[in-house]
């Protein structure tokens, strides 16, 4: 098999994903294609509309940059494990602040988990 810099691409990106846990996820069909749009109280202010694919993007980014801190935290040498915990218990809040948009997900296992009966 020949090295090339696409293979070592293809192979780096499935540790990444396998590791971290940030492989590519679809948005549920009905969603494909709709718009979020954000309506102010204020009748005299303009709404502001969002393509959901843009929105689904930044809330999968932000479920990336999670795992990534919490790989880290897991990591750093120099914290006890008490202060990992307590770590880990805010971030595993965060996940179940965003289990709100779990509808947006085609599959189940892309959702968002928190810590149940937590929130």
């Amino acid at each position: 098999m020949e090295l090339t810099w696409q293979s070592v691409k293809a192979a780096l990106r499935e540790v990444l994903e396998e590791e971290l846990g940030c492989g590519r996820c679809e948005i549920a069909p009905r969603w494909d294609g709709g718009k979020m749009i954000l309506q102010p109280f204020d009748s005299d202010l303009q709404p502001k509309e969002v393509p959901l694919d843009v929105f689904f993007k930044k809330i999968t980014s932000v479920r990336e940059k999670l795992r990534v801190l919490e790989q880290k935290l897991n990591n750093h040498p120099s914290l006890s494990n008490e202060e990992k915990l307590e770590l880990q218990v805010l971030i595993s809040r965060a996940y179940g602040s965003l289990t709100t948009f779990n509808i947006l997900f085609r599959d189940e296992e892309d959702k968002f988990r928190g810590v149940k009966g937590a929130e």
